[in-house]
């Protein structure tokens, strides 16, 4: 096998056992400000009577997205490598290019995932395709998801992990004045700091250093600041969302377009027509960097 050929990774299989526990889900909530989430406060209960839905098992559902926060990776600290992401070769295939992105990913919520239930992850590689680009060599790996509680099928999910050669610098995006859209789009201003990128690292147990670390990623990859994550521009358009209906996400798309960086602040943009949602998220000097669509059920 050639190092541009990982057919033999098509099909490799991984499965990835969690009990869904309870503090995960409040960690989520003190992160994004979502004191009263499912009904219930950050602090766990001291009173082992409390019949607050989160205490109990087949209790509240995992709002859409936080799965992401379970099912963590578990790799020794010996197998990371040096950019803190694990060694690849056993499920990932071992892509010899450095740079690696989560792209994007398209979910659909079949079932409520319940806090406390044990749950599995089946996951499977279902693609690997080697392509040239502007910045050089890419390597296109999809990843497709199911996650079950007993027989119930919860989630189908499929990711798009792009790695990538070295590039050039990226230059410091120059920031310009947010204008706000005037056709009822819902907006929300995010201002990024180390703290909040640092959380979600740790929700997701991700240690890749271009999202805490500031020399890393400005000497080492060519950053001109750290890289807040695409999963939680996700997030945060799915949050928004939640907050502002009361009808369920059925399903959630988006796409990487262009990085975000903590150097100033960023804007969410949501429009809903009926049942769909596009958001979008603008970065500081007015491009696109991400953009999603949500279906309403």
């Amino acid at each position: 096998m050639t190092t541009d050929d990982f057919s033999a990774w098509i099909g490799r299989t991984e499965t990835v056992h969690d009990d869904l526990a309870v503090t995960q889900c409040l960690a989520a909530a003190a992160t994004f400000d979502e004191p009263d989430i499912m009904g219930h406060r950050h602090e766990t209960p001291t009173n082992p009577t409390d019949n607050s839905p989160l205490t109990q098992p087949g209790g509240s559902a995992i709002p859409p997205l936080w799965h992401w926060f379970y099912f963590l990776p578990r790799a020794p600290q010996h197998q990371l490598s040096v950019d803190g992401h694990p060694e690849r070769g056993n499920f990932m295939p071992p892509v010899p290019l450095p740079r690696r992105m989560f792209a994007g990913s398209r979910v659909e919520f079949l079932s409520p995932l319940r806090v406390g239930v044990p749950a599995r992850r089946e996951g499977v590689i279902r693609n690997v395709a080697m392509k040239s680009g502007k910045t050089g060599r890419l390597a296109f790996v999809t990843v497709g998801y199911t996650i079950w509680q007993g027989e119930t099928r919860c989630i189908e999910e499929e990711q798009d992990i792009v790695y990538r050669e070295p590039g050039m610098p990226v230059p410091a995006p120059i920031p310009q004045p947010f204008v706000p859209p005037t056709d009822g789009a819902w907006t929300r201003e995010i201002i990024p700091d180390a703290r909040l990128l640092f959380r979600f690292s740790a929700l997701t147990f991700n240690a890749h250093r271009i999202h805490y670390d500031r020399e890393y990623a400005m000497h080492e990859e060519g950053y001109p600041g750290l890289v807040v994550h695409g999963p939680l521009n996700a997030v945060l358009l799915a949050n928004m969302v939640r907050a502002r209906t009361d009808r369920a996400i059925r399903s959630f798309s988006f796409r990487g377009i262009g990085p975000v960086f903590d150097l100033a602040p960023f804007h969410l943009i949501t429009r809903q027509e009926g049942a769909e949602v596009s958001g979008e998220v603008l970065a500081a000097d007015g491009s696109r960097a991400l953009e999603a669509r949500m279906v309403l059920g």
